[in-house]
């Protein structure tokens, strides 16, 4: 039998069941993943077909120097399901501020006459996705944001690697703080996250929202693997007022 996942809970979840040595094999398994797609990524090709569908459309957004290839196994999955799929080739690897970056995915929903749109984020764009929630979606054409392993309280790790792209992450940085004032729309926002993330060691648990933890590890298997599908197209299909948190076995 599947084991459940947590449902929302008051804190973050931390990995206190898993032993170093299990939790260093599952990352060993997730960088490989992610480091093939830095490369090829970069020359996919957005399919066709992602266009049709009679559903919400859903705007994908990566995170920090992932371009809109990192979430082509859930944007497959929406897009079999009936979910038109805009994926902004424009962002590129997606290292630009968040503010300036918020405004520009603004333009593509506007330009492209989107309404009734669901985010789906991951990581940084979690960030940028909040960000447009509560300040550039100023016609209310956005529906909701459906996040995964998003740092909105920051990452202790920003503190280690000073490059400009991953500033705005530090926790207490003034964009953050500014956005986690912004608790009105957290009732929008489900935030799928796995209980062992190196790139968010303080979690992505975030008050107001809909939280659905993972027993999966690693930044980016949520991103691949079944069970970090299955939550984020449960998420988008789930009415925004009963959202519940789908199934997650232990990896």
């Amino acid at each position: 039998m599947t084991e459940q996942a947590e449902p929302s809970i008051p804190a973050p979840l931390h990995p206190v069941d898993a032993s170093t040595g299990r939790r260093v094999r599952f990352l060993l398994r997730d960088y490989p993943w992610a480091l093939r797609l830095l490369v090829t990524g970069r020359r996919a090709v957005i399919p066709e077909s992602w266009s049709a569908g009679d559903r919400a459309p859903v705007v994908l957004i990566p995170g920090v120097y992932e371009t809109w290839a990192y979430m082509k196994p859930i944007a497959e999955r929406l897009s079999r399901a009936g979910h038109p799929i805009v994926a902004l080739a424009a962002l590129r690897d997606n290292a630009g501020p968040i503010p300036a970056t918020a405004a520009q995915v603004w333009h593509e929903i506007v330009e492209r006459d989107l309404r009734d749109v669901i985010l789906v984020a991951h990581s940084k764009g979690g960030i940028i996705g909040k960000h447009l929630l509560a300040i550039d979606d100023t016609e209310q054409r956005i529906d909701r944001l459906v996040t995964v392993a998003s740092p909105f309280g920051g990452s202790r790790m920003a503190r280690l690697l000073p490059n400009r792209a991953l500033r705005e992450f530090r926790i207490g940085h003034p964009l953050l703080t500014a956005l986690a004032a912004e608790s009105r729309v957290n009732a929008r926002i489900t935030s799928i996250y796995p209980i062992v993330d190196p790139h968010v060691p303080d979690g992505s648990y975030l008050e107001g929202a809909v939280n659905v933890p993972l027993r999966l590890a690693g930044h980016f298997q949520p991103l691949y693997d079944e069970r970090g599908i299955r939550a984020v197209v449960e998420a988008v299909d789930a009415p925004a007022a009963d959202a519940t948190t789908p199934e997650g076995a232990t990896p």
